[in-house]
Order: structure tokens, then sequence, then C-alpha cells
């Protein structure tokens, strides 16, 4: 067993020299951001689905910390600390560990400790330009490390910002439909919810709660739940904070009141999401859509097409990349495009790399705008058992 273990370790480290020296010989600064990050950072830009799976501890002084689940968040904090608005332009790349908790198991696809080895470019104005410089880097680091059989699927969280931008939706709906974009249950309860008349659609624990909470701002609605759960209590245990329950409590309560969204709006976000295929036809298919019911999301069809040119320039074999609407990874702190990397050995659950476009990470991390941001992370691990032709 420890002779396999060792064996084990030296094909990783032979494969991340690999790996490095393609990114570096492309320009990219080798770092080591550290593993122990700030949790609050980490829990307030990821999501929810990786919020959960967070290895989060205090230490003696009190402070909230955790190891880091991903590489680019302590990337982007290292970028900051070099530079206050974080808007100049920088390459970064990395080999590392990364833990995350496996809801479904461990195995040798999914361990709670694994090593990612990425690269990050910052503040690179042209976005489109910039995708084409990753998407093709890790996918070259991809065959030099000796992986031949591979598919790359996309998705275009700037066409579904676009998309919903552009239709006839109250804000709060809007907001709520981004935010749940990543959990398509969710997310398609609430796109029922928005076409259902208020009577309906509210549950009866709201309807209790309305009279209470109507003309309360947020601070009283926050104390009211917090003297409600230490008169009953309740501990707040979770990964949902005071500030956000208070939230949805009073956007319950607006929802009360809110007209119904028309059945063609919902019909026509329901038939955008189930867009799937061939890059290229698919880009016909949603302008086909898009002018059939009137909708302007030209600018962002733009970008998807002038993408696709930039791909086949740069040797990426576009015919082979399958888009699909309603993919967005599971970080949400995604905005535009998304790419994972998958191979028939270990399936599409388990992505040997993915990557995509992240404007407003910087910003939420402490820089002073958004910044444009684009990079991918390579599971090292997957990729040694796929080029080994092993499976899960």
């Amino acid at each position: 067993m420890a002779a396999e273990t060792a064996r084990q370790f030296e094909a990783l480290e032979r494969q991340a020299q690999t790996l490095m020296a393609v990114f570096t010989g492309a320009g990219y600064e080798a770092v080591a951001p550290a593993i122990i990050q700030p949790a609050d950072v980490f829990l307030d830009v990821i999501g929810e689905e990786l919020r959960a799976r967070t290895y989060v501890f205090t230490d003696p002084d009190g402070a909230e910390l955790c190891l880091r689940p991903d590489l680019t968040v302590p990337t982007c904090l290292l970028h900051l600390a070099r530079h206050g608005q974080a808007d100049v332009v920088a390459r970064y790349c990395y080999n590392g560990p990364a833990f995350r908790f496996q809801p479904r198991g461990i195995d040798a696809a999914h361990p709670n400790e694994f090593r990612q080895a990425g690269i990050e470019l910052f503040a690179e104005a042209d976005r489109e330009r910039g995708e084409t410089e990753v998407m093709a880097l890790i996918l070259e680091a991809l065959r030099r490390a000796g992986l031949r059989e591979f598919r790359v699927r996309i998705g275009d969280l700037g066409l579904f910002q676009a998309l919903i931008d552009a239709l006839d939706l109250p804000e709060r709906g809007r907001q709520r439909l981004r935010a749940q974009f990543w959990r398509h249950d969710a997310f398609r309860a609430e796109l029922k919810r928005l076409g259902t008349p208020a009577a309906q659609a509210t549950g009866a624990l709201n309807k209790a709660l309305a009279g209470r909470i109507a003309g309360m701002d947020p601070a009283q609605v926050a104390l009211f739940v917090s003297e409600h759960l230490a008169a009953n209590g309740i501990e707040l245990i979770g990964s949902r904070s005071l500030e956000e329950i208070s939230e949805g409590l009073l956007a319950a309560v607006a929802d009360t009141r809110a007209e119904p969204v028309a059945a063609a709006t919902i019909g026509l976000i329901e038939t955008y999401l189930q867009i799937a295929g061939p890059a290229r036809p698919a880009r016909e298919r949603i302008e086909a859509l898009m002018r059939q019911h009137g909708v302007n999301v030209g600018p962002a069809l733009e970008r998807y097409g002038r993408r696709l040119e930039l791909f086949a320039a740069a040797g990426i074999e576009v015919e082979a990349l399958a888009f699909s609407a309603e993919f967005g990874r599971n970080l949400e702190y995604y905005t535009g495009l998304v790419f994972e990397v998958v191979t028939p050995a270990l399936g599409s659950l388990s992505p040997i790399a993915g990557g995509g476009r992240y404007d407003r990470l910087l910003a939420a991390v402490g820089a002073g705008a958004e910044v444009p941001a684009v990079g991918s992370a390579i599971h090292t691990e997957r990729l040694l058992s796929a080029v080994n032709g092993g499976g899960r």
C-alpha cells in the first residue's frame, strides 16, 4: 500500500511538472497561495453548493478560517494584495491541494483532498481573446500530459443574463432567477412561482408573517428574526446568515403583491434553457428564438460568435464543442463563458478540468470595481487516472 501511494505521488509530481511547464512557458507566473484562508470571503462568493462542502474552523483568536475549496479565490486575493485595484493585467499559474467534503462519499475521483493545477488571467480587456487563451492553454496542457480522448462542453451565463435583462420581469424575480441558475430544481420552482398569481404562490407561513413584517426595513426584520430564534431556543446553524433569512422574508412579503409573469415570457425562458448541441448551430437556434419573440440579446450573441471564431483560429475544434444553455458549473461566481473537459472513463459528473469567466469576483473580494477575469483548473488525480486508462 505504501509503495503504491509513493508511485501515485511520484506520477502526480511528474504530471505537475509537465502542466506547469506549459503554463510558465506561456508567460504565467507560478504562485502558491496559502492553504488556510479567511472563511467569510469564500462563503460569500462560492455559492450554496460549495459553501456546504467547505471545511470551516475557528482559530484560538476566534477568527473563522477555512481550508481552501479551490485556488481561484486565493489567487484573486494574492493579486489584490499586489495591486490594490486589481486592474493590472496579470497571469498566474499554480499547482496545489484543495479541500471539499464529498456528500456522496469519497472515491478515487472524488477525494476530500485533491490537487488543482490551473491558470488565472486578470484584467485582460479583450474578454473573448482572454477566454480563448485560457481554454487553448488548458487543452494544450491536457494533451501534453497525455490525455487523448475527451470532449469539451460550454455554457454562457452572459447570454442567460442578457435574456433575463431583456424580459419584462419584476426585479426581485430577476434577481432570484440569477441566484438559482445553478440549482435546476430551485430555478424551475422559481419560474413556476413567477407565473402563478400571488394568492396561490404564497405559502401559509408567509401569509401569517406578512402583516407583522410589512413596512419593516431589513434591520428591523433581522431583529425580529433574531428575537424569534432566541425566544424559541433556536440556534442559527447552517449556510444562511441572519441577513439572508431576513431578505428572504421581505421578498416573500413583496411576492404577495406581485403580478404573475406572462406565460409567453415563462415559456421563452424554458425554451431557451432546453437549447443544447453543437456550438455553432446552437447560436443559430438562439438567434431564431429571440427573433421569434422580438427579444434583443444581440451584443451577447455577437460575443458568442466572436468567441467561436477566435477558438477556431487558436486551433480549438469548434465543431466538437457541445453547448448547453442551462450549463453553469457549480461555482456561483461565474458571469460568462463556462467550460468543462470530460472523458468517457470518468463521465460528466467527474470533469477533468473546468473554468470560465468571473468578472465580479475580484470586486466581491475587495477590488474597487469589477475586473475582467477568466481562469481554469485541472483536477490532476482525475487527469492521471484518465491518462492511465482508469475509471472511477
